[in-house]
């Protein structure tokens, strides 16, 4: 009688683990890389509030906040070619109530211009009261000239005692809750731009905050330091 002996063939388990390791060490070089890039990616571009102040003042409520980010590449070059950027800062003051929606009380809203000057090589800074393509001729109400990038974003991302709300327009007696954004305007490109520039992470600046206002504090408007730390004279709350 004949016998079958079957063999199989194994790795030896030295080798084996070795190739396990290997194998686990390149997955986690990988993940690493894109997790990098995904980073480097989300920073470039990114907008977050650094300074932000809320008084009210005799006459009315005022803002001061500082939206710090930085300019990507495709939005420089898109400037250096003589495209102006807008950016919209937007303060809304809602009425709460708890039977109801809430009712928005005031609406405050300022465009910023940044543009590019080929022949004279500077930058130029506009600020307008209200949104620029709502308003027929709408008169800026700062022009400024620079002569580098870094000095005009300065002016751009500062709000500095902006008057948003007077205090006849806000009830002392109810809540009010106080909703701010800034972004990059992009329907104020040229039309080939707002195509191509749909959905792009690299078109995304923006940012918001949202707090309750005590209106019964009233106190005297003070500038906003640039040098200090985040400052909030209101209660805040985080976003829901």
């Amino acid at each position: 009688m004949s016998t079958t002996v079957f063999i199989t063939h194994f790795f030896k388990s030295t080798t084996l683990d070795a190739v396990v390791r290997r194998f686990f060490v390149h997955c986690l070089c990988g993940l690493g890389f894109v997790l990098g890039q995904m980073s480097m990616s989300a920073a470039v571009g990114a907008a977050e509030l650094t300074q932000w102040k809320v008084d009210r003042a005799e006459d009315g409520v005022y803002l001061s906040a500082v939206v710090q980010f930085e300019l990507t590449a495709v939005v420089e070059d898109a400037l250096l070619k003589g495209i102006p950027m807008f950016f919209v800062a937007e303060a809304d003051i809602y009425q709460t109530r708890w039977y109801w929606v809430d009712r928005r009380a005031t609406n405050a809203t300022r465009t910023i211009r940044l543009a590019f000057q080929p022949l004279t090589r500077r930058w130029r800074v506009n600020i307008f009261s209200g949104l620029v393509n709502n308003t027929a001729g709408l008169r800026a109400t700062l022009n400024q000239n620079y002569d580098t990038l870094p000095e005009a974003l300065y002016a751009v991302q500062r709000l500095s005692r902006w008057k948003i709300a007077d205090n006849t327009d806000l009830d002392p007696d109810i809540t009010h809750q106080l909703e701010f954004g800034f972004s990059l305007d992009l329907s104020q490109l040229p039309r080939p731009f707002q195509i191509g520039v749909a959905g792009q992470k690299d078109w995304n600046i923006s940012v918001r905050q949202n707090e309750r206002l005590q209106m019964g504090v009233v106190r005297p408007v003070s500038s906003l330091n640039d040098k200090s730390k985040l400052s909030v004279s209101a209660t805040k709350e985080a976003d829901k």
